[in-house]
């Protein structure tokens, strides 16, 4: 029989582990050429399922492209991309026209810390753009991942589509693996939806990277500035 000592040992193991997987989870943007087995990835989904949604709706829809299936994709997406970025259009605005303070602030911090890390300007054009074609093709990841929802939902379904897309990539850290979320997917729904026969009824939410990552590129290696609690809780006693 289980003593209360060991009862209490074990979850604080599972209470570390638990910390170490949020802590450790972090956006990479470039992957080694080593396979995920199909298997791997479905057992990631089979736990990521029980994430939390409104009165159980479930609204997420995932497709799973690799080998030649991810490639014919990613090739097609960077070509709409090269024939005018202008003409792609996500399927929901990113941000604000005018995105205000302080989140402006942190994203212009968040893009130069990511540009130096790449050795990409501002103002490279040429490079900036290269860069969005890593991001359609996954940053050579050996999967990519590409969500939907029905139309017919309201927006209060991505908060549940957040916790979906959160338990994925804290899974496949689970398994030694990293990911990327990448909302520029719903910028390619023409081609996704050419690709992957994807009915008008379903709405691209976003993509994924998932693989492991090749953690000698600088990007990969980026420490990002968190707020700390006081900064964004308030504690309210009665």
């Amino acid at each position: 029989m289980q003593s209360d000592y060991d009862t209490r040992d074990m979850e604080m193991d599972v209470t570390n582990f638990i910390e170490q997987l949020i802590r450790g989870r972090q956006s990479k943007r470039g992957f080694l050429d080593r396979p995920v087995s199909i298997e791997t990835v479905r057992g990631i989904l089979s736990v990521a399922k029980y994430a939390p949604s409104s009165s159980n709706t479930q609204p997420w829809r995932c497709y799973v492209l690799t080998g030649n299936a991810r490639d014919k994709i990613s090739n097609a997406a960077v070509e709409a991309y090269r024939a005018g970025p202008e003409k792609l259009v996500p399927e929901y605005p990113f941000f604000p026209e005018e995105l205000p303070a302080p989140f402006s602030s942190r994203f212009n911090t968040f893009r130069g810390t990511l540009g130096d890390a790449q050795g990409v300007h501002r103002s490279d054009i040429v490079g900036r753009r290269r860069d969005v074609e890593r991001q359609f093709r996954f940053f050579d990841a050996p999967v990519g991942l590409i969500f939907t929802m029905d139309r017919r939902l309201e927006w209060a379904s991505f908060l549940c589509y957040g916790c979906f897309l959160q338990n994925i990539m804290l899974a496949a850290r689970a398994e030694g693996l990293d990911t990327c979320p990448q909302q520029i997917w719903s910028l390619q729904s023409a081609v996704l939806r050419a690709g992957l026969d994807i009915p008008e009824g379903e709405m691209v939410v976003a993509g994924m990277s998932l693989g492991y990552a090749d953690n000698s590129i600088p990007e990969n290696n980026m420490v990002l500035h968190k707020l700390e609690v006081d900064e964004f809780v308030s504690f309210i006693d009665a």
